[in-house]
């Protein structure tokens, strides 16, 4: 009498896969949440040049004068003149001032993830002057992420400066805290 043998995993082989299984997942989970973060960080930066090109449009339609706005809304339904509601007609959509690492919903709360820099109001272009000391447009924050959303690697806050180009920064403090 022959008996047939099945073909199955023992107990011990099956603990061993489970266990390889949740070694991998272990590494590829933090890898995942490390590239998306990037991502997001990148989306941001790219929103921002938007935001600069939108600006660019705005000072070649009002003699080279940056507008006069508010740092940022408290609400959507607060009329005063804001970023997003001053370059809105100048952007392709309003999802432009949405930073997709807006972890707090800022977007959806003020209409921006951004801020303005309420200090180069009504300035022109050709004779910039920031806090009496920093004239060089490449030194001139113009708009900035309104938290640290990026926080992964060291760097928090994405800048668009006054010449056009956007950079990675540490977040820098104002008023001590």
């Amino acid at each position: 009498m022959k008996i047939k043998q099945r073909a199955a995993f023992t107990v011990m082989e099956l603990l061993v896969v489970i266990t390889i299984i949740s070694a991998l997942a272990t590494l590829a989970v933090p890898a995942t949440s490390r590239i998306l973060a990037k991502a997001r960080a990148v989306h941001c930066m790219g929103n921002l040049k938007s935001i600069g090109a939108a600006l660019h449009l705005y000072l070649g339609d009002h003699d080279n004068t940056f507008p006069t706005l508010v740092l940022s809304r408290e609400s959507t339904s607060d009329g005063q003149p804001a970023l997003e509601t001053t370059l809105k007609e100048y952007t392709e959509s309003a999802e432009v001032f949405h930073c997709t690492a807006d972890d707090k919903q800022l977007f959806q709360k003020t209409g921006s993830s951004y801020l303005w820099n309420s200090l180069i109001n009504g300035q022109n272009v050709a004779s910039m002057d920031f806090m009496g000391f920093i004239k060089d447009g490449t030194r001139i924050p113009v708009v900035s992420d309104k938290e640290n959303f990026h926080k992964y690697q060291g760097v928090e806050v994405n800048i668009l400066y006054a010449d056009g180009h956007v950079a990675k920064e540490v977040q820098f403090v104002v008023g001590g805290k």
